[in-house]
């Protein structure tokens, strides 16, 4: 049976000089009251290494990042923070229809669920909490649509799962999403699968070479 990723002829080397390259890094929160929130542990080094790696090829950058622990200055790269989910959604949204870009790396850790209902002020501590958690709109779908046409790159992580099973994740994630590549990462120890359209796959094993190839395989897009 025939495979549903499409091939295509390769294309030749370009320049990222003056491409404008948009990143998204870190994680997102959810609010469960006025003062508490639900979160992730991602620290966002990927998407910055891949910010800091577009700017040395000449692109010009901008970044969309989360509420990480460390502190990231370069007056080289545009920043735009955030820290809630919604604050992402809406920021992204507007800046796809303000800037044409020509790739965009959405390797944010996007929650994918929030609390039904958020607690107003701030709940007591006296007794157990329950909250009952739903699913979270994907922000890849606004991120597709607007994109116009700028390359997307999506990020699949997952943990405990074998070579085949990570992969065959960020297969779907990337036909489902319409996206143009896709990264499929694992941690402890950590591991990434770069993995185009055309059905290619290649082997990283570290978040600073990552940044690096990704970076050089844009560059035959």
């Amino acid at each position: 049976m025939r495979s549903a990723i499409s091939f295509r002829m390769p294309c030749k080397k370009m320049s990222l000089k003056n491409k404008k390259v948009l990143v998204t890094a870190g994680p997102t929160w959810v609010p469960i009251d006025a003062v508490r929130v639900i979160s992730n542990i991602s620290s966002g080094t990927t998407g910055i290494l891949i910010a800091r790696e577009a700017k040395k090829k000449g692109a010009r950058v901008t970044l969309f990042l989360g509420p990480v622990t460390a502190v990231f200055r370069d007056s080289r790269i545009r920043v735009v923070p955030f820290r809630f989910f919604k604050e992402l959604r809406s920021k992204i949204k507007k800046e796809l229809k303000r800037v044409s870009y020509d790739f965009i790396i959405h390797a944010a850790a996007v929650s994918d669920f929030c609390p039904r209902q958020v607690i107003k002020n701030k709940a007591g501590s006296s007794k157990p909490l329950n909250l009952k958690l739903v699913p979270l709109p994907k922000i890849i779908g606004d991120i597709r649509r607007l994109a116009g046409e700028a390359k997307v790159i999506i990020f699949k992580l997952e943990a405990g799962k074998d070579r085949e099973a990570l992969i065959n994740k960020a297969k779907a994630a990337l036909l489902k999403s319409g996206a143009d590549m896709a990264v499929a990462n694992c941690l402890d120890p950590y591991r990434a699968y770069i993995i185009k359209r055309n059905g290619s796959v290649s082997f990283v094993s570290s978040k600073e070479v990552l940044s690096r190839r990704l970076l050089q395989e844009l560059s035959f897009e």
